[in-house]
């Protein structure tokens, strides 16, 4: 594998609401179309935070100046922020966005984690059609969730199965002010609407002793209809991060296999799977190489080709945001990371991620030919 083309596929503008671009994905859209979607404020954490979508015309060559398509609603009286934004076409021009919207309200002036209690912020789950490629688009509506879920975290794009149903994935969060050891797990919810109603949550990921969490699920469909999902695990008595795990579900994510270490560190990207089935995962490692790197494997539950590696991203200086190992706290200053990885038609991939200093951080890319 070798990286073809690579730059800066939405600028930051530092000193503003947009000086920090983080949480990168894309889509291919059946027109030709590809929208390049990223989360904007001044912080890494921040009430002025809202979702920026580029277009391209050229299959990833250049982009559109960013524009922001999505209003953030006041829920039931509050004032929030949209801190992650995912779109998924279901038909032909059909597309369905879903966004993770923090209440900026009860706890006025809080950051999104508690790091006393492990706890979040309230959050909530909305979803919003579009019929025209993302040209104009519904007013929002809320996904309901158990309590027992707390407030719910949007790892991945909504997934679209072979029978047409859709999975939702969802990671489970405490409440803010709950001091109560911390059952992390991550689920999937299933919609056969088309996205208006949604079933009870399915257990992706969780360890029965509370010790391990599973982080950032993030998951593709194969050409052959199974679901393979990629996870950042977490090891809280010894405070260190352990190798991504790989699960695979044979019926749309209701049952899984067992968590499959594939010797590779740290956190992983959305898979990018090619029409043949083969997989490219990006993925960041901060602690040993302090690099963004890819690999292909030949299928969803094939291991990945250490000779097929690409360096994506190394930072100039390494500071002690891009070391730092306090689990999710770590995320306020780290200044790389959360790689996006997705197929292109004609064959290549398109890796996103975010990079920059600590004031100013890109959208960037790098384009992969696998």
């Amino acid at each position: 594998m070798r990286i073809v083309e690579a730059g800066i596929l939405n600028h930051c503008t530092p000193r503003t609401s947009r000086a920090i671009l983080t949480f990168p994905s894309l889509v291919s859209l059946s027109n030709g179309g590809l929208l390049g979607v990223c989360r904007s404020g001044s912080t890494k954490d921040t009430d002025d935070e809202t979702i920026e979508v580029c277009e391209s015309h050229d299959n990833g060559h250049t982009w559109s100046a960013p524009h922001r398509p999505f209003a953030t609603p006041a829920l039931n009286g509050l004032r929030g922020s949209l801190k992650v934004g995912y779109i998924t076409e279901l038909e032909s021009g059909h597309l369905l966005a879903g966004v993770m919207w923090i209440d900026r309200t009860t706890y006025p002036g809080q950051p999104l984690f508690n790091t006393e209690t492990n706890g979040c912020l309230p959050m909530t789950i909305l979803l919003a059609d579009s019929h025209d490629f993302g040209a104009t688009w519904s007013a929002w509506r809320s996904v309901p969730m158990p309590e027992e879920i707390g407030p719910p975290s949007l790892t991945n794009p909504i997934l679209k199965l072979k029978d047409g149903t859709l999975a939702m994935s969802i990671e489970t969060n405490k409440n803010y002010r709950d001091r109560s050891p911390w059952r992390q797990q991550v689920v999937l919810l299933h919609s056969a609407d088309q996205g208006k109603t949604w079933g009870p949550p399915k257990i992706a990921g969780f360890d029965q002793t509370g010790r391990i969490f599973n982080w950032d699920q993030r998951a593709g469909v194969a050409p052959d209809g199974r679901i393979v999902t990629f996870l950042w695990t977490y090891d809280t008595q010894a405070k260190a991060y352990l190798n991504i795990h790989r699960r695979i579900s044979l019926d749309g994510g209701r049952t899984w296999s067992h968590a499959e270490d594939i010797g590779m560190t740290d956190q992983a990207s959305h898979p990018a799977i090619l029409p043949d089935g083969r997989v490219v995962l990006a993925w960041v490692d901060r602690f040993k190489t302090h690099s963004i790197r890819a690999r292909l494997a030949p299928a969803i539950d094939r291991a990945f080709d250490p000779a097929s590696e690409v360096i994506i991203y190394t930072p100039e200086h390494a500071s002690a945001g891009n070391t730092d190992a306090a689990g999710a706290l770590g995320m306020s200053i780290w200044s790389f990371g959360l790689p996006y990885a997705e197929a292109l038609p004609g064959g290549d991939v398109l890796a996103l991620y975010y990079a920059g200093t600590d004031t100013a951080m890109d959208m960037r890319y790098a384009r992969l030919s696998p």
